[in-house]
């Protein structure tokens, strides 16, 4: 069984690799988000150390329990 891909197209965004245009799309995989040029498949992913800064950049701190 093959499950099917979400795909969303990025108006005006160019491949890195072979220039084209409006070939790019985005889709999710395991939760990760990846960006695949439909003309050459090339493909980008964020890392995932870059995904656990963004999470810790947006968390904050209620407080902090000291036990006695």
């Amino acid at each position: 069984m093959t499950t099917r891909k979400k795909k969303r197209f990025i108006a005006g965004a160019s491949c890195p690799k072979c220039k084209a245009v409006d070939t790019m799309m985005l889709f999710l995989e395991h939760n990760v988000e990846k960006v695949e040029c439909v003309s050459c498949g090339y493909q980008m992913a964020q890392p995932e150390s870059q995904v656990e800064r963004m999470a810790r950049e947006a968390e904050t701190v209620i407080g902090v329990f000291k036990p006695e």
